[in-house]
């Protein structure tokens, strides 16, 4: 197939357009390098079946003859997607706009939408299920991203309901692995570059609060499967690890695993509207596409320790 990667050089994208090479399909990855990074896609240059394009979905984009569309484009990681809120929102919402047209003009192909756990906002229920419509503060520091990301639900059910586009909408919950941005701001990358640099460890609140961490090709398997399942659902479905930690559980495993290190933990404020827990019910996807993650954290972690280390050498 013909197949187009919006954000295609991030973090996700590039784990993506990487598995779709291996099934042999055509990958066309759009990225404007706002968060992306050339050196996550530099080893698909050499694959003839993959192109790149330096592009930016706020504004309409033409391609022909497309089989499907994965929209990932969007700057994910609190500090990059508040440096710039009115372009995140944009992105979420016109970008999303303008995939769907693209979708319409392409014979209505599917189209996947890479939502977030961040819709269920501060969430009062917990864990949290696809039916539950959040606790969002519409007017916070996280507003452009939990806000555009929730609009841009919105505008694919409508799109659904309307053209009978097929949309996929998934949640995806904290991801982490190799590719990710070594100074991207999530917790994940913080702490194993904070451990591995000797700097102290950084916790925001008193490090109760908890995550749900899924290795990223348990994510890329569900994203696929999503895209492809056989009822052609829509979502919106949640894609996690319903395996719950605390963040100082979190910092502490990721000291024990980088034993040399001599990093302290230190408590500082935690920042407006930080989610208290985190949690997703997967019941809907290991029903509808067969799927739970598969890697435990400490094995994901070791993988992207690595990656890390292989960084800063």
């Amino acid at each position: 197939m013909k197949i187009l990667v919006t954000g295609g050089a991030g973090f996700l994208g590039s784990h993506l357009c990487k598995k779709l090479l291996s099934e042999k399909h055509r990958v066309i990855c759009i990225d404007n390098f706002y968060t992306g990074r050339k050196q996550n896609i530099d080893e698909l240059t050499t694959d003839t079946n993959f192109q790149i394009i330096e592009g930016d979905i706020t504004k309409p984009l033409d391609f022909e003859e497309l089989d499907r569309i994965y929209n990932l484009a969007c700057p994910a990681s609190p500090p990059a997607y508040q440096k710039d809120p009115v372009y995140t929102w944009r992105t979420s919402v016109l970008g999303m706009n303008n995939m769907l047209e693209l979708s319409r003009k392409n014979n209505n192909v599917p189209i996947l939408q890479a939502s977030t756990s961040e819709i269920y906002g501060d969430p009062l229920e917990h864990p949290q299920k696809e039916s539950y419509w959040g606790n969002v503060n519409p007017c916070g520091i996280r507003s452009c991203y939990d806000e555009g990301k929730r609009a841009a639900e919105t505008i694919c059910m409508d799109f659904f309901r309307k053209y009978q586009t097929p949309v996929r909408v998934i949640r995806i919950f904290n991801t982490y692995g190799p590719n990710m941005d070594p100074q991207d701001g999530r917790v994940v990358s913080n702490f194993i570059m904070e451990a591995l640099t000797n700097q102290d460890i950084t916790i925001y609140g008193d490090g109760s609060q908890t995550r749900s961490f899924q290795f990223v090709s348990d994510l890329i398997e569900g994203m696929t499967r999503m895209m492809e399942n056989k009822e052609g659902s829509t979502g919106p479905v949640n894609l996690g690890n319903p395996v719950e930690f605390t963040v100082k559980q979190l910092a502490e495993i990721v000291l024990e695993m980088i034993p040399e290190s001599t990093s302290k933990i230190v408590f500082r404020p935690i920042p407006g509207d930080d989610p208290k827990v985190r949690k997703p019910d997967i019941t809907l996807a290991r029903e509808k596409l067969g799927w739970e993650p598969k890697v435990p954290l400490r094995e994901g972690l070791f993988k992207t320790i690595e990656y890390f280390r292989n960084q800063i050498l």
